[in-house]
């Protein structure tokens, strides 16, 4: 750990309190500093009370439809009656379906946009009715050109929307029967289209998010830019925690000599590398979120939705259009393993406050207090007893868009991004009572005098395991364990929130 410039003498404040269950979960250079962009800031009163709840749920799962082994009905049934999950959406390969809803042949395959309307959708209106207080959203996993995957939803017009977006823009849509919509779907300048014609037709009720990133080392930081400055409230964030946590390759990525395609503590390296180009985009001020999902497709390498991993996002309502805000703000955190089921995180100064996904305003040379209390559950409905060994406040600089073209635009680090302290007890922290156990730690960030953000990530491993962690706590890549085990996976736990941006006036 170490200290740069970003922030002069900072100050730690031991405070360590256990409340026993008694609350609810509520690589380039650094381009010159210019003024961060303004989106969804937010500062808010430190006595303000948040009226919404954390919604949990999972974005990208498959049935029948497409390549999984399993119905709509028993996708759902275990993510909300066994997991309990608040939302979860069905999001299969765009491009032909191979089967109906309930796994028969379909031969010829159907176009994937027609399964759209005419298998999944009705699936997913059923299951509306059987699980009332639950959301469930009818997405597709998008083959942009020339890029991976991502997770698009629409929660209005359905399912018209959804069906026309994946004719007219997935690359692997090779259907021409509907001559009334232009398709739009050979090269990346298609995709960016595409994003606008999310942005500019369901502005309020559509998101894309980028799935596992360096699987194939197919997404690009470019292309992410591109597709973030062409509709920033709609492409919101990238799965940085993969499905196929038990697969004997974790995550399925596809690694070769000298690539990045491998998970590291079972995240991608977009999300596991401190100052990698998750920190690359923050440093330029994008409101970019991370997001972790099962990909559920079978039970073999597979976890259920809800059973490993878990995103967890702040909405103030219960409605769809509650939901896609949630997951839009910012607020909001990603775990695995049950390492924790609820977290307070606010960065404070004399006045204001601010916690994740939004920004705090303070003056040239004000102290800056980072709050974070986390709750450790007791037990979880499969795998161990969670264990939190420690967590990291992980704080880099915010300088600025860079430009198109530069090589800036091309960087994939954030070279001022640091772990800046460490909380840790005098062993690891379990949950005691039967609503878990809360911990909560303070910092203080003396005389601050630059844009910043600050983020944490806890881990169920020690620094300095073999095969695991170095010295530094950070994730070693999965491979060096060999072939990895569901039971590998549930020992090797983490968590991750979104950040909060630090602006100086």
């Amino acid at each position: 750990m170490r200290r740069t410039q970003s922030v002069a003498r900072l100050l730690l404040v031991v405070s360590v309190v256990l409340l026993a269950g008694a609350l609810a979960a509520s690589g380039g250079p650094v381009p010159p500093r210019c003024t961060a962009p303004s989106a969804r800031r937010v500062a808010v009163s430190p006595q303000a009370t948040p009226t919404g709840a954390y919604r949990v749920g999972d974005l990208h799962t498959h049935t029948y439809l497409t390549d999984g082994s399993q119905s709509h009905a028993a996708v759902a049934s275990k993510a909300f009656g066994r997991y309990r999950l608040d939302w979860l959406a069905n999001s299969e390969h765009g491009g032909v379906a191979s089967h109906d809803a309930a796994g028969r042949v379909l031969d010829p395959q159907w176009p994937r946009w027609r399964s759209l309307m005419e298998h999944s959708y009705p699936a997913v209106t059923s299951l509306r009715a059987t699980y009332p207080t639950k959301r469930l959203v009818q997405g597709v996993e998008w083959n942009p050109p020339e890029s991976d995957h991502a997770s698009v939803g629409i929660v209005s017009n359905e399912p018209t929307a959804i069906a026309d977006f994946e004719y007219r823009f997935d690359a692997n849509d090779s259907d021409d029967s509907r001559p009334s919509l232009t398709k739009m779907n050979s090269s990346h300048a298609d995709a960016i289209e595409a994003v606008r014609w999310l942005d500019e037709n369901f502005g309020e009720s559509s998101y894309v998010v980028l799935n596992h990133p360096s699987r194939r080392d197919r997404t690009s930081i470019e292309e992410t830019r591109d597709l973030n400055n062409a509709a920033p409230d709609v492409v919101i964030g990238f799965e940085g925690i993969p499905g196929h946590q038990k697969s004997t390759v974790r995550g399925k990525y596809e690694y070769v000599t000298g690539s990045t395609r491998r998970t590291f503590g079972g995240a991608d390296v977009w999300l596991a590398k401190v100052g990698g180009p998750w920190d690359a985009l923050l440093g330029e001020g994008r409101r970019f979120w991370v997001f972790g999902n099962s990909d559920f497709h079978n039970t073999t390498g597979d976890f259920w939705p809800g059973q490993y991993t878990r995103t967890y996002s702040f909405a103030d309502g219960e409605g769809y259009g509650d939901l896609v805000r949630g997951m839009r703000s910012g607020f909001g955190f990603v775990a695995t393993g049950g390492i924790i089921n609820g977290l307070s995180f606010r960065a404070s100064s004399a006045d204001t406050s601010a916690t994740m996904g939004q920004t705090l305003e303070v003056a040239p040379g004000e102290d800056v207090t980072i709050t974070a209390r986390f709750r450790i559950p007791r037990a979880i409905t499969d795998g161990p007893r969670p264990k939190l060994d420690h967590v990291d406040l992980i704080a880099g600089e915010v300088y600025g868009r860079a430009t198109t073209g530069t090589p800036e635009y091309s960087a994939t680090t954030n070279p001022t991004t640091h772990v800046e302290t460490r909380f840790r007890g005098t062993k690891p922290w379990y949950g005691w009572s039967s609503s878990g156990s809360w911990v909560q730690r303070t910092y203080v960030l003396r005389d601050v005098d630059r844009d910043m953000y600050v983020r944490l990530r806890g881990s169920k491993r020690a620094p300095g395991v073999r095969n695991e962690t170095d010295g530094s706590g950070n994730p070693i890549a999965d491979t060096a364990a060999g072939t990895n085990t569901r039971d590998k996976a549930w020992a090797d736990a983490w968590f991750y929130s979104n950040p909060i941006f630090i602006e100086v006036e």
